[in-house]
């Protein structure tokens, strides 16, 4: 059996995530490949020694560089900050390996389309992490739309709330950075949440961006106070390519919230409603069922997606079972490693990723101008 070595650039909570998907592939699935932790970096060694003992890595490595240029790693997952995404993405796609990036892709799209040109080049497989596509209710989502059930599409709402950034005394961390981020959530949710509308209803025409920042300085944590220049949250109005109109809204100051992700599709012949909050359910509306006293056989529809992917997912877990947002990740690195195993073309692939990075750019742009920008 081929066995891929993965080495890991980042070790905050989504490199643990992106550690536990990868070692606990052959407990979800029947592979016919395996998938081994070989290397991870840390910026503090110490903690990345610590996980060769508690997570089964073979080595730590004191510099990118080093984990990268080693000639047993087969693939590189980025899990940095954003500023760094650009230049060990291309570092490792010249080095042969294949990639595993998260969102987003870079702080800008000069930056993601030199990511695209190196993987285009490296003929390796490169794929985004845009996670929430791999839940199997909005698998099941766009099996729906792609077979035309909802029709011609009218409008939509997507809303990514988390109540993270209200309290003005949370430290500045690199996040709220333009140097080291980008933007604040536009990038870091708003990526998220373009990326699904993209991947259920297609590309965006024209958009208008606001982008709020309610607490224009916070603590450094070192006994001061740190400007931030980035957002808490941004709003969008914009119009799809195929005519459908609509509201992006990603938020970290939506007080009471969690991890909500909520989208909303609107057509002439149906509708369908996702609330990561409740992964397992996928609602359908059929506006062709018939009326009739009472309401006939109108309503949404609950369609129970939870845990049912298509084989060889579904070993474990059974299908049947609540599922959570670590499963969309592990799915999210099976389909990596299997498009790497058979040569096939990743989905979520940089392409996508660039893309992303064109509409944040553009929702920046609009906020800076007050005006409303063309795709």
């Amino acid at each position: 059996m081929k066995v891929y070595r993965l080495g890991i650039l980042g070790l905050g909570m989504i490199g643990r995530v992106h550690a536990y998907a990868a070692s606990s592939l052959p407990f979800y699935y029947d592979l016919s490949f395996g998938v081994r932790l070989a290397g991870i970096y840390n910026r503090t060694y110490e903690k990345a020694q610590k996980a060769v003992e508690a997570m089964g890595f073979e080595f730590a490595a004191r510099t990118p560089e080093e984990l990268i240029e080693r000639d047993d790693i087969d693939a590189i997952s980025i899990c940095l900050p954003n500023h760094q995404h650009e230049k060990y993405a291309v570092m490792a796609l010249e080095a042969g390996k294949h990639l595993y990036c998260e969102k987003p892709l870079a702080t800008s799209y000069e930056a993601a389309l030199r990511i695209q040109e190196a993987a285009d080049k490296s003929g390796k497989v490169a794929q985004m992490v845009f996670n929430n596509r791999h839940f199997p209710a909005v698998m099941r989502a766009k099996q729906l739309v792609d077979e035309g059930r909802l029709g011609r599409l009218l409008s939509f709402q997507v809303v990514y709330n988390h109540a993270s950034n209200i309290d003005p005394k949370k430290t500045a961390t690199w996040r709220f950075s333009r140097e080291y981020s980008g933007t604040g959530t536009l990038a870091d949710m708003g990526s998220h949440a373009v990326a699904l509308l993209y991947f259920l209803a297609g590309p965006i025409e024209r958009l208008n961006a606001t982008l709020q920042t309610a607490f224009p300085q916070r603590p450094d944590g070192k006994g001061g106070m740190a400007d931030v220049r980035v957002d808490d949250a941004v709003y969008m109005l914009a119009q799809l390519k195929n005519g459908a109109v609509g509201t992006i809204v990603a938020s970290k100051l939506a007080t009471g919230t969690n991890d909500e992700l909520d989208i909303r599709l609107y057509g002439e012949k149906g509708a369908l409603r996702f609330n990561a909050d409740y992964p397992g359910i996928l609602e359908f509306y059929d506006n062709t069922d018939p009326d009739g006293p009472y309401g006939g056989s109108k309503g949404f529809k609950a369609i129970e997606s939870v845990q049912r992917y298509e084989r060889p997912g579904g070993v474990m877990p059974a299908p049947k079972l609540a599922i959570g947002w670590l499963r969309a990740h592990v799915h999210s690195m099976y389909t990596f490693f299997n498009c790497v195993h058979t040569g096939t073309a990743p989905s979520p692939s940089i392409a996508d990723g660039v893309y992303n990075q064109y509409v944040l750019d553009m929702a920046a742009k609009s906020a800076e101008t007050g005006a409303w920008v063309t795709l």
